[in-house]
């Protein structure tokens, strides 16, 4: 038994749509309410997922301090590819393939670019 935080009543786990859920379904059957769960999917990220998404903001913040950094010593480049490995974890496990190819070949491209200099 939980109290639904809309109309205060206590009612019997089954009444709720999920364990987390705060609201019963019969505060909630509105058309609109409704229309709106369907749309929302809760999913829970796994382990992987999230430290693949904390590796992939690191090296997304490499990508965005490189250009600053290109003329000292060529510094960028090497910044460029550290961001480039570290964000194709993330976009992989997210099956974004268009940033996949993107990230490769920023990777290619910087990776001549060091052994041309």
């Amino acid at each position: 038994m939980r109290e639904c935080n809309v109309c205060r009543r206590e009612r019997p786990n089954r009444k709720y749509v999920h364990e987390g859920k705060l609201t019963c379904k019969k505060c909630e059957t509105s058309r609109w309410k409704s229309f709106l769960r369907v749309l929302v999917l809760a999913k829970n990220l796994t382990a992987v997922e999230r430290l693949s998404n904390r590796i992939g903001y690191m090296g997304t913040s490499f990508i965005m301090l490189s250009p600053y950094l290109l003329k000292y010593d060529n510094l960028g480049a090497y910044t460029y590819i550290a961001g480039a490995c570290l964000s194709i974890p993330q976009v992989f496990i997210a099956k974004q393939w268009n940033l996949v190819a993107v990230n490769v070949n920023l990777l290619i491209g910087y990776g001549l670019y060091i052994l041309n200099t």
